[in-house]
Formats: structure tokens, sequence, C-alpha cells
């Protein structure tokens, strides 16, 4: 079965593209996949006598580093290709050969704490979550291209809360122990992890997924009774393949006067990173030692809609900068912390007239951001269709086409934006995961989830 629904391949217009003033534009070169096609076509070298004599090692090399949309694609062509996704030797060579790709995953849906929060007061229903739940919109950055993955596996009551390693964490909405999901749509798996030990309403997220362990954190949202949360507590699962195990047995005091209101939580360097709020400041949590610590924002008293990210390697600030009392130009800035833990040195900077433009369209409604690899996506809240891509690599900002699986509800808010917005995580789509074959022996049955 293929998890891929694509639409035609279509030329999508971007309105228009922004470069930093450091790197010229002479020195980027636009390569036409059409004219490439064609040449190929005509080469003598694609003489069908030769290709159809490779060693099939060499076939199968090929196909492992195939895109996964082109890779489902392949699987049509003879039974041996359909049946490689079922075999363990061509995964355990994909595992070694196949590229990451720095792609992203979103869902259609509600601020998710906004809506566990109506819900519980019984002030909504959850048709538009519900129907969210049902597929995800996978985003190619390097091609502009759009795909639509189906999740038929995931039961009713569980939301996306984070994406690492290939596998893509559901969590339960309702309040209380928290159950997890671990799902990896390109092959249909699902694996239930252990219940959180303590109670809580939305708690903030981290997730860490390597070809060995994985890291799960839960912190705040402490139900101290039916009617009222209170940030106080964090819990911890680890288990490795050297046969560590700590199933939510660990557990840690968070700072005093802590606000966890993003709902997510970075890994970088053995740390998970999460946005403090009243006052602005980085909540860190050492994994090792089992502490937190803060870490002070920059410009902190004039930052809005500052989300944590990470990028190759590095945690990233992205926040607008809004000085009322200042002769200094309203702006979006990126920040990366330092070795040192607690310096910030800015690093980007939105060009003004594209600034202007953003500010505009996002009507103080606020924004989110989500990062993966060299990419970061600026998506605008209220709107399932306005989103800016950074490549910190070419330092081009540009808009991003729309999502031609998203139909637009009608429900209109404040500034013309919409009530359902995109909320992405950065995906590495995978045939295979490595760490699955550890996790499996944490499954528990599903009839529990059963209709």
């Amino acid at each position: 079965m293929d998890p891929f629904h694509s639409n035609t391949p279509m030329s999508i217009p971007i309105p228009y593209g922004f470069m930093t003033s450091n790197i010229p534009m002479s020195n980027t070169t636009t390569f036409s996949s059409s004219s490439m096609i064609t040449h190929c076509t005509m080469s003598p070298r694609m003489d069908p006598r030769i290709w159809s004599r490779l060693p099939q090692r060499l076939i199968d090399r090929i196909i492992a580093c195939l895109p996964p949309p082109a890779f489902f694609r392949a699987r049509s062509v003879c039974k041996r290709w359909y049946s490689l996704i079922f075999s363990t030797t061509f995964l355990e060579f994909y595992l070694q050969v196949s590229p990451h790709r720095h792609w992203f995953l979103f869902f259609k849906q509600q601020s998710l704490k906004n809506y566990i929060l109506k819900n519980n007061n019984s002030c909504t229903n959850n048709n538009n979550i519900g129907r969210a739940h049902c597929e995800g919109y996978l985003f190619d950055p390097d091609t502009f291209k759009w795909y639509r993955l189906s999740f038929p596996l995931i039961p009713t009551g569980f939301s996306p809360a984070s994406s690492s390693g290939g596998l893509v964490c559901w969590v339960s909405e309702e309040g209380g122990s928290k159950s997890i999901l671990l799902c990896n749509p390109l092959i249909g798996s699902l694996i239930q992890l252990p219940s959180t030990l303590r109670p809580r309403l939305c708690p903030s997220i981290g997730l860490t997924i390597t070809n060995s362990s994985i890291d799960l954190a839960f912190a705040g949202d402490d139900m101290i009774s039916p009617y009222a949360v209170k940030n106080l507590t964090s819990e911890s699962f680890h288990i490795d393949g050297g046969g560590f195990y700590s199933i939510w047995g660990t557990t840690a005091s968070l700072p005093r006067l802590c606000s966890l209101e993003s709902g997510r939580m970075v890994h970088v360097g053995g740390r998970f990173y999460c946005m403090n709020y009243s006052p602005f400041s980085v909540l860190a949590y050492d994994i090792s030692t089992n502490q937190w610590s803060k870490i002070q924002a920059p410009m902190r008293r004039f930052l809005r809609s500052p989300s944590l990210v990470e990028s190759r390697g590095k945690l990233i600030l992205v926040a607008a900068v809004e000085k009322s009392k200042l002769n200094v130009p309203k702006s979006m800035r990126l920040w990366t912390l330092q070795e040192c833990g607690s310096m910030w040195v800015e690093i980007e900077r939105m060009p003004q007239q594209l600034y202007s433009q953003f500010a505009e369209i996002e009507y103080g409604r606020g924004f989110s951001s989500v990062a993966h690899g060299e990419f970061v996506v600026i998506q605008l809240k209220g709107w399932a269709d306005k989103a800016l891509l950074f490549d910190f690599v070419g330092k081009k900002w540009s808009w991003i086409p729309p999502c031609p699986y998203i139909v637009n509800s009608g429900c209109v808010g404040v500034g013309g934006g919409r009530e359902d917005e995109l909320h992405g995580f950065p995906y590495d789509p995978r045939l295979a995961v490595p760490i699955t074959a550890l996790l499996e022996q944490l499954t528990l049955p599903f009839n529990s989830f059963a209709a």
C-alpha cells in the first residue's frame, strides 16, 4: 500500500524570494528537472541492454537512495521490488546508504492546548481536530512539493505531539496519565509505550530517538486537582541498546514560577530546551544529571512569539523584536546559543521589506517556528496556507506554496486569518528505524484502544 498521495506535479509560482546581502545571486544556479530528464533520455548511455545487466546489489543501492515517494512508485515495477519493504536484508542495507531527508510534517488543527481546555469545559466539539488526525501533510523543502500521509491506525482521542528518528509521537488528549503511541506512517507500524505515572493535562513534550536509544520527557501541567493544574514536575523515559531502562521512574522539580505554554521541547546536545513565559527565558533540562536550569533570553523585554528550534546541532531562538519606545524598526531575528550555554549571538535577520509584508498578513496573531537541518519554517497562526521558509545554506527567504490537499474551513478569525492552522514537526521519512526492535519489547496490546 502506498502511504503517499500526491497530486499531479505542477509548477506553483512563488511570489518572491529574498536573498541576504552577503550571498550574491550570481552564485546560485537553477537546474530544470524536465531538461535534465530530456537530456538523460537522449543520451546513448541509457541503453536498456546495459541497464538490464546491472548487478542486483547496485540496483538495491539505487532504490535505497530514492526519496520515499519515488520508492513507493517504483514498487509497482515488479514483484521483487514490491517485496523489498518486507526484506530484512534490503532494510539493513537501506539503513546504511539511505540519506537523511530534512522534511517537515504538518497537521491541520487548532492549538491543542486551547482545544483541550475548551473541550474539558464543554465549550466546543471535536469535529475539527478529529478530522485532522486522519492525515498529515509532508513538505519537501528541496523541491517545494507536498504529499499527503494517512494515519489510519491512530485511534481517536490522540494528538501528534513530537517527531524524531522517523517516528511520530501521538499522546492522549484526556487529562490524567498520558498514553503514548509511536507511529511510522510509511510502513504502518504502531508501538505503544508505557503510560506516564503522574496525571497531567497538556504538558510540554520532548522526544529524541537515535539508532540505539530513545529519550522522552513530559514537563508541567501537573493535575493537582480535577479543576487545577500547575507546573511542578517533569518525568522522563529512557531505554537504550546497552540494556539501560528508566521507564518514567525519573522525576525532577521544575524551576519556580515557570510557565510552559508552547507544549514542545527541543533536544540539542543531551538537553531538552523549552520556552518559559512571563518573563521570557529558556528552560534547559540536562538528561544525564536530571536537573533543570534557566537561561536568559536575548532582548527578552522586546520579544514577540519566541520559539526554540534545533538546526544543524545548534539551538536557535526565532522571534519578532518590537522596541516601541526606541527608534529601532520592528524585525524578525534568529539567535543561536553558544557553547558556553549562556550567551546568544544573532545569526540572521529577515529583510525589512519581507518583514513588513509578513507583519501585515500576520496582523498580530502570532506565529510558530519549526526547523530541520538547514531549513526553518515560520508558520502564521490562524492560517493554514501562509508560511515562510528560510534556507541557512542559500541564505534565502521564500513563501511556501499552499498545500493543495487543504480546503479552508471558512472559519475566519481576527485579521482575516482562519481558525484552523498547520502545526509542523521536523520529520525524516524512513522505511526502517533501528530502535524499533528495542521498542517492540515494550509493546502492549492495543485492545484498550479498540472502538
